[in-house]
């Protein structure tokens, strides 16, 4: 089975109101389409643009503000992604749950179902600076071109966490991310490198680039989207199926074969998946 993925580098930059929000966010989900994409991945934080718009003193809206604005996201994107027949992973938006913020990565599915995933390590600015909330519970997501799983930048950084998604099914793992200098963003890509070698599976990486000048610790960004598969000789010598350029607005699209990785699971140069010694280091267990 093979399914066509498309990967956004999200130009940050100021905005005045949620329709120009609304008009970014349906170009990308559009140009996609163009290319016939099935899935489509939009970066980490890409939401805080929204707090650009700024309040009534020509302020930047605050981290706490941001979760106002869910409704119109959700809508925005489950409309989305009915109109164009197309998973669409919406990044992650920042949202309130008895009182405490999630930075949440959900699922738009052509249906119009919605699913979630929290992210599950906070990294010390989302902690001290955003008072941002680990999420609990980690999922698989069921797709009509197989399972995947959707890990938010830190995730990716910790190997058990891919390893439990994988024992659950998932073949590709969906990696929003938002990185502000290259040792981040570098940190982000050389593990997801590491975890589709480990795992034998796909890692699809989006990320943030330009800049929001009003906006604590969205000041920066360094980003580029990729495709990355397993090292083995089905695949391309570096793991790349595609990369972006990086810090420019654009979008990569690429096809997933499944059944590659099926080969190589069990016949490949190396098995790693199948190697794992679950008698030294227990395997995850529902």
């Amino acid at each position: 089975m093979k399914l066509r993925v498309s990967s956004v580098q999200y130009h940050l930059h100021t905005i005045s109101s949620f329709e120009e929000f609304a008009q970014q966010a349906e170009h990308y989900v559009r140009t996609a389409a163009e290319y016939d994409a099935e899935f489509i991945l939009f970066p980490e934080y890409f939401t805080t643009q929204l707090m650009s718009i700024g309040d009534d003193q020509g302020r930047a809206l605050s981290i706490e503000d941001l979760p106002d604005f869910t409704d119109r996201y959700l809508n925005l994107f489950t409309s989305l992604a009915k109109q164009m027949n197309v998973h669409i992973i919406g990044g992650t938006h920042v949202i309130r749950r008895e009182n405490r913020l999630y930075n949440t990565a959900f699922l738009f599915y052509p249906d119009g179902t919605v699913a979630e995933q929290p992210k599950l390590h906070m990294t010390p600015t989302e902690e001290k600076e955003w008072n941002m909330t680990p999420g609990e519970g980690l999922r698989v997501f069921e797709t009509d071109k197989g399972t995947i799983a959707i890990l938010t930048c830190y995730d990716i950084e910790f190997p058990e966490i891919v390893r439990m998604v994988k024992a659950k099914g998932a073949d590709v793992i969906f990696c929003p991310s938002c990185t502000d200098d290259r040792h981040g963003f570098h940190r982000v890509r050389y593990t997801s490198h590491a975890r589709t070698i480990e795992n034998q599976v796909y890692v699809v990486v989006a990320g943030t680039v330009g800049s929001l000048p009003t906006v604590d610790f969205m000041r920066a960004n360094f980003g580029q989207a990729a495709i990355i598969t397993p090292n083995d000789i089905p695949f391309p010598p570096q793991g790349i199926l595609a990369e972006g350029e990086i810090n420019q607005d654009m979008l990569v699209t690429a096809d997933l074969d499944l059944e590659l990785l099926y080969q190589v699971r069990a016949s490949g140069s190396v098995t790693t998946w199948r190697d794992r010694r679950t008698d030294l280091y227990p395997d995850w267990k529902e």
